[in-house]
Order: C-alpha cells, then sequence, then structure tokens
C-alpha cells in the first residue's frame, strides 16, 4: 500500500515507493485488524449531513489495529491525516466534529467540496505532532500507515500520552489480502466510534447499490486483461494480487494480469508487462509523481510496448489513487472501471 509520505518525481518513484510500503507494512504487521470499511455518493451525503446529531449508545470499545478505545461519547475534535478520512467523515455528516484536515491527495469529490474547503487544512502533507496539538483534537483518524510515524514523533503511543485518542484506517491493519468488504467495514466502524451507526448503514446501502450496478452492466462479458501503472520507468510499479485494485478490476468485468504478485504492490519488469499482453492500462493518479498526459505519454513512447493492445490501441482508465484505497471512492472505481474496460456496456 502506498503509504503516503512524500511524493517521487514522476519516473523514479519505484525505489521510494518500495521504501514507503515496507514503513506501512512494517506499521500494520504490528497490530491485529479493527472492523473496518468506507463509501459515499452525493445523495447519500447529503441526506447524512440532515441527520439528527449523533445520540447513544456509548460506551462502546473498538480494537483498531491492536489498540483498543473506549468511547465514553463520539469524539467532537477530530483531525483527520490524509484524504480518505476526510472524505469518510464528510460522507457520514460529520463536519461539525472535524478541526483540521492535512494531505490531500487528488480533488475532492465534487459533493464534499465546499464542506472539505470549510476545515482548516493543517499541512500539505503530514503535519507535525505539535501542529495537531494545536489543533486541539480529542482525536486523530490516519489515512495511511505514516499518520502515526513513529520517527516523525506522531506515534499512537505519543497522541495517548498526550490524552488524544488514534484511529487508523483499517486498510494498515496487516490484512493479507484487502476487499470491498474492508470498505463497507470501515464505514460501520466510523459510524460506532461517531454514534451514527444508521447513517452508516444508509452509506454503506448506498455503496453496495453503486458497485451492484456496475457489475450488473457487465455481467457475462468476457474478463478484460488489465495493467495498472502506477509509476516507475526502469521497472513498472504496478498493483499485486493483496490490493483492493485487484478486487475492483475485478468487479469491473476485468483481470489484473499481476493478481499472482504475492504483494499490494510491488515492481514487474516491462519484459513481464509485454509477455501479459494488457488490453487495458489503469493509471493511478496522485499529487508529486507526474501528471496522467505525462504517464501516458511515457508508455506511448515505449517501443517494447508498441504491440501490446492497450498501447496499440490507446485503451486507458484513469483512477485517482484515493478511489483505489479503503474510503468512499472505492464503489465509483468499481463503476469507472466497468466503463472503461466494457465501455459497450454503457453505451
Amino acid at each position: 500500500m502506498y503509504d503516503g509520505t512524500s511524493r517521487p518525481p514522476l519516473f523514479t518513484p519505484a525505489r521510494r515507493r518500495r521504501a514507503l510500503r515496507a514503513t506501512a507494512a512494517a506499521v500494520a504487521l504490528s497490530a491485529s485488524l479493527l472492523t473496518a470499511g468506507c463509501g459515499s455518493s452525493q445523495d447519500t451525503a447529503q441526506d447524512t449531513k440532515a441527520t439528527a446529531p449523533a445520540a447513544g449508545g456509548f460506551p462502546v470499545t473498538v480494537d483498531n489495529c491492536g489498540v483498543k478505545t473506549t468511547y465514553d461519547k463520539a469524539p467532537e475534535r477530530v483531525v483527520t491525516i490524509h484524504q480518505h478520512p476526510a472524505e469518510l467523515m464528510l460522507s457520514l455528516g460529520l463536519k461539525d466534529r472535524m478541526v483540521g484536515t492535512a494531505f490531500p491527495d487528488s480533488a475532492v469529490l465534487p459533493e464534499l467540496k465546499r464542506d472539505y474547503e470549510s476545515i482548516p487544512e493543517l499541512a500539505k502533507k503530514e503535519p507535525s505532532f505539535e501542529t495537531v496539538l494545536e489543533a486541539e483534537p480529542d482525536l486523530v483518524y490516519g489515512g495511511y500507515g505514516s499518520a502515526f510515524a513513529e520517527h516523525e514523533g506522531r506515534s499512537r503511543e505519543a497522541f495517548a500520552d498526550a490524552g488524544i485518542d488514534t484511529h487508523l484506517n483499517g486498510e494498515y491493519c496487516g490484512k493479507k489480502r484487502v476487499t470491498m468488504q474492508d470498505t463497507y467495514d470501515e464505514v460501520r466502524s466510523v459510524g460506532k466510534v461517531f454514534g451514527v451507526p444508521d447513517r452508516a448503514n444508509r452509506l454503506i446501502a448506498d455503496l453496495q447499490a453503486r458497485v451492484d450496478k456496475a457489475t450488473s452492466a457487465v455481467k457475462g462479458k468476457p474478463q478484460v486483461s488489465v495493467f495498472v501503472y502506477d509509476s516507475g520507468d526502469k521497472t513498472a510499479f504496478t498493483a499485486g494480487g493483496k490490493s483492493l485494485g485487484t478486487e475492483l478490476i475485478r468487479l469491473g468485468g476485468g483481470r489484473n494480469v499481476f493478481a499472482d504478485l504475492d504483494a499490494v504492490f510491488g515492481d514487474v519488469s516491462w519484459e513481464q508487462v509485454v509477455e501479459r499482453r494488457p488490453e487495458v492500462i489503469a493509471i493511478y493518479d496522485y499529487a508529486g509523481a507526474g501528471s496522467v498526459e505525462q504517464k501516458k505519454k511515457f508508455l506511448l513512447a515505449q517501443p517494447a510496448l508498441k504491440d501490446v493492445p492497450a498501447i496499440r490501441n490507446k485503451r486507458f482508465v484513469v483512477l485517482p489513487l484515493t478511489a483505489t484505497l479503503v474510503g468512499v471512492r472505492s464503489a465509483y472505481a468499481v463503476e469507472d472501471l466497468a466503463r472503461g474496460i466494457h465501455p459497450e456496456s454503457f453505451a
């Protein structure tokens, strides 16, 4: 999984990203999985904002990546580190509980943009421990493992010592394989923490309906081979079989050509890409790794790839990196992939 620390330049990310994944893995493997999941849509986001304030059900105890926390009441001052936790909270109608965000990864979902921009941005990347403390949160909700990087003074223990609870996206709890169920579980878990289980259930139902609509449209269609291009020039940094991306591709009517890679992400050679002859290339888009157009231009200019069907036919699907994570966008990604893999089903 991408750890979210610093963004490398366009065609040197692979080594840096490997190090970031290793950092995330170290954080994840030290813990066990909480119930986690996520999701949202415009109608649901608008509906949840009108829902009554959080009510009873407390105290509640959650085991989040091996850290047990008992909440006597819903958190009232939350700092989110990384974009996908912020979007999840907004989709649950919890804007009034948010006192700071950090590390925007891509354009915010249009239906959440106004609310997101109304919340103070503490830092363009991960904020320092001191900066977080200045916001006086009672909970810090991190998206990537780097939100609680010990070497930067932001460990979960450090926040606990300061009297601040923490919650880490379940994707970083060390599970062997990430699926859409993790998305639904994350929504349910956050709904429990904030005492809004009804909102969480509505959001989950909305996400499931979005996924079901996309999968129904491509039902019975032959699986199309898909190669995920995250970054890299000497080698290709791609999504492996443990990634949520592999399931998103499957649900969209495709097959990840590197599903046999026993990792969330990893490097493969361009010769392997050529051998597997993908029919579609899914490009992951995020800040600091080069624009989508730069990535397309690079791929199309490689002589070794000229006979790969996806290159020959210029078949690309672009996904924000945030859409491939355990967050509100994963259901949207299924639809985007289905449209890109089987456009004839949506004519």
